[in-house]
């Protein structure tokens, strides 16, 4: 949750100083406090509320970073060409743990669930984690409302990584056919200018509103699924004014202190990559076992998907700290 907070904050911070010249502190400041009347909304008013503002939060974002696609759309040939990996020493790994931390977010399993939970609940004692023979009841009893449960929180995942993963598909289309060999557009500062240049204030001012949209958002979710998390697994429970400080003050020491917005961004998107295995190993190991859920339990190709995917990302994290620590 704080290396969201990182990257989130902080780019709502850039939005609102490119929209509307607030300073990057404040804009941090602003960006943590609407987030924290996002979280009231969802203690007070439940889960359907949130997920509304949510939902309208993510259609800005889809269409503040896919309008300049369609605009000014890549080269075909290029596209195909750009499905092939390369990999050209630290910097380009960095950039694909980066972005792969920003697409597949750990937490994102803990929010969906909760989500899904809260919107099914179900009605019986049994419990959806039966062990031993418990198991085996799942399909009678809760079993109907434990499968609709798991259904909801299946198709929740699965349509939020095809929109994250088209929004930073259209990201990198963007940046490859309109800002590719112009100088300066290393940052979000760098690519808004060039995008205003070349694309016209509207695609640009769209692209902030969708760097807004994504910072309240996700910073949200992140603190959402945070509390999940210490409450769930940890059986903790923190008030929500000091779990959404613990998280907003190390993204707000970043802006006061001047770090590059951008290269801080990039770096919380790594730390979240490497984040990933954390939450992909227990949850393939839990979901292939018939102990715990039973009737419920992945398939086979499903479990050995789940192992080669944490494996691919093991690999990818350790070629970038060998990479890192070695110089190369």
């Amino acid at each position: 949750a704080m290396a969201t907070d990182v990257a989130e904050v902080i780019g709502g911070a850039v939005a609102l100083n490119l929209l509307f010249g607030i300073p990057l502190l404040w804009g941090g400041v602003i960006t943590g406090v609407v987030s924290l009347g996002l979280l009231i909304v969802q203690s007070r008013r439940g889960a359907r509320p949130f997920e509304v503002i949510v939902i309208g939060l993510v259609v800005l974002i889809a269409v503040g970073f896919t309008a300049g696609v369609f605009v000014a759309p890549p080269d075909p040939a290029g596209i195909v060409g750009g499905l092939v990996p390369r990999f050209e020493g630290a910097d380009t790994v960095l950039l694909a743990a980066s972005i792969l931390g920003a697409t597949v977010m750990p937490h994102a399993i803990y929010a969906h669930s909760a989500l899904s939970r809260d919107r099914f609940a179900p009605t019986t004692t049994a419990g959806p984690f039966a062990f031993g023979s418990a198991a085996a009841g799942l399909e009678s009893g809760r079993g109907v409302s434990t499968r609709r449960l798991l259904t909801a929180t299946r198709w929740d995942v699965t349509i939020a990584m095809v929109i994250a993963g088209t929004v930073n598909l259209c990201i990198l289309l963007l940046a490859a056919a309109n800002l590719a060999g112009v100088p300066g557009t290393d940052s979000l500062e760098g690519a808004y200018a060039a995008l205003r240049d070349g694309l016209g204030p509207i695609i640009a001012t769209l692209f902030a509103v969708g760097l807004l949209a994504s910072g309240l958002a996700s910073t949200a979710v992140g603190a959402y699924a945070g509390a999940e998390i210490m409450s769930g697994l940890l059986r903790i429970r923190v008030p929500l004014v000091v779990r959404r400080l613990v998280t907003l003050v190390p993204a707000l020491l970043i802006l006061g202190f001047g770090v590059d917005p951008t290269f801080a961004l990039v770096l919380s998107q790594v730390v979240l990559s490497f984040g990933i295995p954390f939450a992909l190993v227990p949850l393939v190991w839990i979901t292939a076992r018939r102990s715990v859920l039973g009737p419920f339990r992945n398939r086979l190709a499903t479990t050995v998907l789940g192992v080669v995917s944490a494996a691919l990302l093991i690999t990818l994290n350790l070629v970038l700290l060998w990479l890192v620590f070695t110089g190369t």
